[in-house]
């Protein structure tokens, strides 16, 4: 349990019985960022059925949430990656994190540190994840780089949704 001014959060592993709060969130969330192009009745279905299998025992997904009184306020998701068997002895996951998201009326309040510790606990309690890797937001950056996050060159992406036809990945 993590205080919060006078609010007091509670950071725990989500289940199942999670889903359908955790699709409605997940709605919520990406709807800041753009017009949706289903409706919210329509996401919230299909992504419960996704997020109702994925956190089930077997899964390589994991999610934390926040909740405040009966609230869900925040979750995190977290996919572990296989490597290739290495024989050199480094450690053979990644962790992926994505979706660290807190309500608007609820951020300021240390909710999505509590939520990023969560799931960076878990990754070295774990001992075997390799690195930890994300795609922050211009607004979320700094949360990351206190947590030790750094930008490397090393790391190279190839867009392919909305890049352009001839290749380039030129869509303007």
């Amino acid at each position: 349990m993590t205080e919060l001014g006078t609010h007091t959060a509670v950071i725990r592993r989500a289940g199942p019985a999670d889903a359908r709060a955790l699709a409605r969130l997940r709605y919520e969330f990406r709807a800041e960022l753009g017009p949706p192009s289903e409706s919210a009745e329509t996401f919230e279905a299909r992504c419960t059925a996704w997020m109702t299998q994925r956190l089930g025992s077997e899964s390589s997904w994991i999610c934390w949430i926040a909740a405040e009184r009966a609230e869900l306020v925040g979750q995190i998701w977290l996919q572990l990656i296989e490597k290739l068997p290495n024989p050199v002895g480094e450690p053979e996951v990644h962790a992926y994190i994505s979706s660290l998201h807190v309500v608007p009326e609820r951020r300021g309040r240390r909710i999505g540190t509590s939520l990023l510790a969560a799931a960076l606990a878990w990754c070295r309690h774990r001992g075997d994840v390799h690195a930890v890797v994300l795609w922050p937001t211009p607004a979320s950056r700094s949360l990351y780089e206190r947590h030790g996050f750094a930008v490397r060159d090393d790391v190279m992406e190839l867009l392919l949704w909305g890049a352009a036809s001839d290749g380039s990945g030129d869509a303007s």
